[in-house]
């Protein structure tokens, strides 16, 4: 069986930490501010229906660290699995080694193996955790798992009031590969959850009259973008991927791409029992739905359609162009290569397959631009290691503000965006689709 490079490197992550990573030696350190445990997990997302997977302690989502900005965290993890894993923090501003990227250094923990993680949470808003190992084909690891929980980094003054507060994630369940004759694979699924069960199958989340509900949503799927709505309310977008956003714009619908997240605010001022879920009505039937339940209304929940909803950007930021210009230019054209019936797609940046790419080579305190060209038919997800960037431009039309980790560049589009080179250290960028970091889409940015 061929190796690749990234299952070389978790190979070899694993076997230099070895046995130092002892029980005995976690006895003479401070007790952790938190513990996570990776191990099977069976978990029943509806009756009869029961799913195999790996989780954090024992749970999906793990559980929420809610911690201070800037306040110092450790946090302890062991793996019960039989693979080599990792924890990648991310939308964190924290060094290579913590970020919890083999490629930027991060270490693996061996099956049986533990490792703390020590550093300062930064910036507010909500983040995220997950596993960055490699999948490949194989469907039941990486991004497929239930490894993945919400971070909280605590503001010091929250921004708007609100009167409840409900953290939800998103996840889709036994994908396969679909596709084949003169097309590409892709991953299909049988089922999809919000938090840990199918649509009718938890507890709903009570509401009451004139209450203001604040949403935080985060799309933990491997590889699927999810719109969601609440039958008949309105959704005041207030935050995306845990950033403020320069203008708060009401919809009825919000759409999610893997790894994006949106906090958006809802008046419960329409009585009665209703769905939060899927627009898609087939992905809303496979699980992907919670109920929201008036205080003192039963019945059966409802559903109903939202008006087709444009998702743009550009309806959450500034109009007028970025107050700074870079210092540089990157230029990145995406493109893929098709490996024949069966298989998945091999993925490039300016033509070449991580880890054949050109790491791009920045200078501390320096603003530069990436200039994303997507020569490709599929939309794509990318996301910056230990920074935050500003969207720019998206196919030529100009915008400013909008602060995100994540950003959908469409097929056959062009998006900018600019980052200060402000943590030094090894960064990674790559496309948050699984299958497409997998099979090559992926380089490093290296602090000269």
């Amino acid at each position: 069986m061929k190796t690749n490079r990234r299952q070389f490197v978790t190979q070899a992550g694993a076997a230099a930490l070895g046995s130092s990573l002892t029980r005995n030696a976690w006895a003479q350190v401070r007790p952790p501010d938190y513990s996570l445990e990776i191990a099977p997990l069976k978990l029943e997302i509806a009756p009869g229906k029961t799913i195999h997977t790996v989780a954090y302690n024992g749970r999906i989502p793990g559980p929420l660290i809610s911690w201070p900005e800037n306040k110092p965290i450790t946090i302890d993890v062991a793996n019960h699995s039989d693979v080599p894993e990792i924890v990648h923090w991310h939308g964190l501003w924290i060094p290579s080694d913590q970020d919890g990227s083999m490629e930027e250094g991060s270490p693996m923990i061996p099956p049986g193996g533990q490792l703390r993680y020590s550093f300062t949470p930064r910036p507010a808003g909500l983040r995220w955790y997950h596993t960055h190992a490699y999948a490949g084909h194989d469907l039941k690891r990486g991004g497929y798992t239930g490894q993945f929980g919400c971070f909280y980094i605590e503001p010091k003054s929250e921004p708007g009031a609100f009167d409840q507060e409900v953290f939800l994630t998103l996840h889709d369940w036994n994908g396969y590969m679909a596709g084949g004759g003169d097309a590409s694979m892709d991953v299909s699924y049988d089922y999809s959850t919000i938090n840990d069960r199918m649509m009718g199958h938890a507890d709903p989340i009570r509401v009451k009259e004139g209450q203001r509900v604040l949403f935080r949503v985060l799309n933990a799927s491997a590889t699927m973008t999810h719109w969601l709505a609440l039958s008949g309310h309105d959704l005041t977008v207030v935050a995306l991927d845990g950033n403020p956003v320069p203008v708060q714009s009401t919809i009825k619908a919000v759409r999610l791409a893997p790894a994006e997240r949106v906090d958006f605010l809802a008046d419960m001022n329409l009585p009665g029992v209703w769905i939060l879920g899927e627009t898609r009505s087939d992905i809303r039937k496979a699980g992907m739905g919670i109920v929201v339940e008036y205080a003192g209304r039963q019945g059966e929940p409802k559903w109903i359609d939202p008006p087709e909803t444009l998702w743009d950007y550009r309806q959450f930021a500034k109009t007028e162009p970025a107050s700074a210009e870079p210092d540089a230019k990157i230029p990145l054209a995406f493109t893929s290569k098709f490996r024949g019936h069966g298989e998945f797609d091999y993925w490039m940046i300016n033509g070449k397959s991580y880890p054949k790419t050109d790491p791009v080579v920045v200078d501390e305190g320096k603003r530069y631009r990436l200039v994303m060209q997507n020569r490709s038919a599929d939309d794509h997800p990318v996301h910056l290691h230990r920074h935050t960037f500003e969207v720019t431009s998206l196919d030529g039309k100009l915008m400013s503000g909008l602060r995100k980790d994540v950003v959908v560049v469409k097929a056959n589009t062009t998006a900018e965006v600019d980052f200060t080179a402000s943590n030094p250290g090894a960064t990674l960028f790559h496309c948050h689709q699984q299958s497409h970091m997998d099979f090559g889409f992926m380089m490093l940015l290296r602090y000269r």
